[in-house]
């Protein structure tokens, strides 16, 4: 081994320095919105482990809706969920694995019929009411509620519809709103 003694700089130094500390940068994939359909099981844990599968593969899920399917002992889930579009179809594949999904499909580029509820709870006076349930009527909501000081809407139709119905209420006070999330039922013969 060389007793050679290299000079360098300060500057050189702090050139080396700052990139060794730089953050190593990797390219990251496009996140895409994926709506995924789940036939499962009615057992316990079944959705701890559907949610593993989103989790290890680093989606997030934005919307879970889950309810009894028409089978006896079978449960319908209906996930909306953003992530790199080149893992979507191994998530389809290892959910489809899992042993109580019976099946899992991807309704993105499906034909499917796409719905949301949504609750509003309106604060506003009686002079008020008028334009708050002509709003709602244009978006075909129907009024569930009505109080002295609240009027509370009831409205389904696509995440959009929902998204533009609760910026034109934004002008008065919301108090409450409750969105279910979307369900997903494939249109024709195919398996939702």
């Amino acid at each position: 081994m060389s007793n050679e003694q290299t000079d360098f700089s300060e500057t050189e130094l702090n050139a080396r320095q700052e990139a060794v500390d730089a953050p190593q940068l990797t390219a990251t994939a496009p996140n895409d919105k994926a709506t995924i359909g789940l036939l499962v099981n009615d057992q316990p844990g079944v959705l701890v482990r559907v949610a593993q599968v989103f989790a290890r593969r680093g989606y997030n899920i934005e919307n879970l809706v889950v309810s009894q399917a028409h089978i006896h002992s079978t449960s319908r889930m209906t996930i909306t969920c953003v992530g790199p579009k080149a893992e979507l179809h191994q998530i389809i594949l290892q959910l489809n694995k899992l042993v109580d999904v019976i099946h899992a499909n991807d309704h993105g580029e499906n034909q499917t019929i796409l719905r949301e509820l949504a609750l509003f709870k309106i604060g506003c006076s009686v002079t008020e009411r008028t334009e708050v349930l002509q709003i709602s009527e244009v978006f075909r909501g129907k009024t569930v509620d009505i109080s002295t000081d609240t009027v509370t809407i009831e409205a389904t139709g696509t995440t959009e519809k929902m998204d533009a119905l609760r910026e034109l209420l934004s002008k008065f006070e919301i108090k409450e709103m409750v969105r279910t999330g979307k369900v997903v039922m494939a249109r024709g013969d195919q398996t939702t």
